[in-house]
């Protein structure tokens, strides 16, 4: 990894690194961070006198070379420095919070508004909304691309950024498309090497963050930290990682809890951990516990479904979706929490 003394390369400076490297077999891969932007040497990095050519450059500060299969990632990573924003929030600097329907009926698109300044009232700063779902029964609602649409009239109506998951390419691009904000990978897709990468590619330019939610069967948690380097590879480091519970589900709630792992990923990397009680619970009367335990943990934010009538909705809004009374006692509790486990600021 190339850490110039500037903010970054001019074109000919990045010219004459390039020129170093391929007669090695390697390649250059700019990472454009919130302060500076690195390149990252794609290949194998350990031949001495490729290092030292480089080295040897007066507009270049040093060259570090971290052993580990997620290199980006890592915390000793200069991206460690990087930060992430979405709106108004810094992650890192404030408890990020999203909220919205599991699944937006594009029948009731109503639901979705009344939602999304209702869930804005309770605190959130972001929205989310179901536009395709990914189902194990191919007779169940799959979602709609109608709702993409609404989804992004929510936006225009409240300010608020928003969060939907996509699943393949097509549905990618037209996500891109519409303009939305936070491209979710869902639990199934995880590990989904090929559509990482497509992600990876098609949000290289852009500011685009990526909710990149934990796989469906517990993993290692390099695993998931490898997972990610996929994406942040091709050049945007903005990159969540969302703990979401795991199979087999722990008796009693959907899928077993997995909250506590935050300390162990922030051992190992830079990137933000915004925990998904929802899912790890599947009920909304344990939810608020499940949240503030993430928050217990150290998870930099939370990603909440809620619905102005959880009854209504539909997929699985009517059993684990919070109203917007309790997401805003679940918000106020966690940001009380979160101030807490801040550290005391010595004059």
């Amino acid at each position: 990894m190339i850490l110039p003394k500037s903010n970054r390369l001019t074109p000919a400076q990045l010219a004459e690194v390039t020129a170093i490297v391929e007669p090695f077999g390697c390649g250059l891969q700019p990472i454009v961070g919130a302060v500076r932007t690195i390149y990252a040497i794609v290949g194998d990095e350990r031949d001495e006198l490729m290092i030292t050519r480089i080295e040897g450059l007066d507009y270049i500060e040093r060259v570090d070379r971290i052993q580990s299969p997620h290199k980006l990632m890592d915390r000793r990573s200069d991206l460690a420095s990087h930060r992430i924003t979405l709106g108004s929030v810094t992650l890192g600097e404030e408890l990020l919070v999203i909220a919205g329907q599991c699944t937006i009926d594009p029948k009731n698109p109503n639901f979705l508004y009344e939602t999304a300044h209702a869930v804005k009232e309770a605190g959130a700063n972001a929205l989310r909304g179901g536009v395709w779902k990914p189902r194990t029964n191919p007779y169940s609602f799959q979602g709609d691309v109608k709702s993409l649409d609404i989804l992004m009239e929510a936006h225009r109506r409240t300010g608020l950024p928003v969060d939907a998951e996509v699943m393949d390419e097509t549905q990618l691009h037209l996500a891109l498309d519409a303009g939305v904000h936070m491209l979710q990978v869902g639990a199934r897709n995880a590990l989904n090497y090929s559509l990482l990468r497509a992600i990876g590619r098609a949000v290289a330019d852009r500011k685009t963050i990526v909710l990149l939610k934990r796989g469906l069967h517990m993993g290692p948690i390099s695993e998931f930290i490898s997972a990610a380097e996929y994406i942040v590879s091709f050049g945007n480091p903005n990159v969540l990682l969302c703990p979401r519970g795991t199979a087999p589900a722990l008796d009693g709630y959907r899928n077993h809890p997995d909250e506590s792992i935050t300390p162990l990923l922030k051992e190992k990397t830079w990137a933000p951990v915004v925990v998904d009680p929802s899912h790890s619970v599947g009920k909304a009367s344990y939810v608020p516990a499940c949240a503030l335990a993430a928050v217990a943990y150290g998870a930099d934010g939370l990603c909440i479904e809620a619905h102005v009538q959880p009854s209504k909705g539909i997929g699985d809004d009517p059993k684990q979706a919070l109203t917007p009374e309790v997401l805003g006692e679940t918000i106020r509790q966690a940001r009380q929490l979160w101030t807490l486990r801040q550290p005391v600021k010595t004059s």
